[in-house]
């Protein structure tokens, strides 16, 4: 499956865009962040999406969603 999208993705308190980027081959794009939530975006298929989400889960974030990405404009 390679159908590339882009996500939105919230999950409970905060994240380092730079920290979390180094550590893996994905790259997020954080669009909002507050102490009690980050929101970024990814562009990924499927499969990296799953990948993403299994990875925040081991590292103890907990997910508030994940809508596809409309807002192009903020790319």
């Amino acid at each position: 499956m390679h159908n590339v999208s882009i996500y939105q993705i919230e999950v409970k308190g905060q994240m380092d865009e730079n920290a979390f980027n180094a550590a893996g081959p994905l790259r997020i794009k954080i669009i909002r962040t507050e102490p009690e939530a980050t929101s970024f975006i990814i562009n990924t298929d499927q499969s990296g999406l799953i990948g993403l989400l299994r990875y925040l889960h081991q590292q103890g974030f907990i997910l508030l969603s994940v809508n596809p990405y409309l807002n192009k404009e903020n790319l």
